[in-house]
């Protein structure tokens, strides 16, 4: 499950979360989050708060628009949003949906 964690000045692209001992390689986010661009994600804030929804676009700075938007804190949903704007500065990480639904598969078996 691809993963991308970092700041402003710099990012790491984790291809396995799973094993976060092995050393991340740098990467440009941009490519990364336009290949988001349309697809289901899990944002995190730096405080906790994550939201799931479509991701709709990133402009130059990285702020992220979400459609379909659902908030969740300490893990408990306090329901639908609808858009969303997250500014970049606030950004934990982003990762795909699906990656969470895979995940999910792998322990139920």
């Amino acid at each position: 499950m691809p993963m991308l964690i970092g700041s402003l000045d710099t990012f790491y692209y984790i291809p396995n979360f799973q094993s976060v001992a092995s050393v991340p390689t740098p990467i440009n986010p941009k490519p990364f989050l336009n290949q988001l661009t349309g697809q289901a994600v899990i944002v995190k804030l730096k405080w906790g708060h994550e939201y799931k929804g479509i991701l709709v676009s990133v402009d130059g700075y990285m702020n992220l628009q979400l459609a379909n938007t659902e908030e969740y804190i300490e893990g408990q949903s306090t329901g639908p949003l609808g858009e969303v704007l997250i500014r970049c500065n606030n950004v934990l990480y982003i990762r795909g949906a699906e990656d969470e639904d895979e995940e999910e598969g792998q322990m139920k078996e």
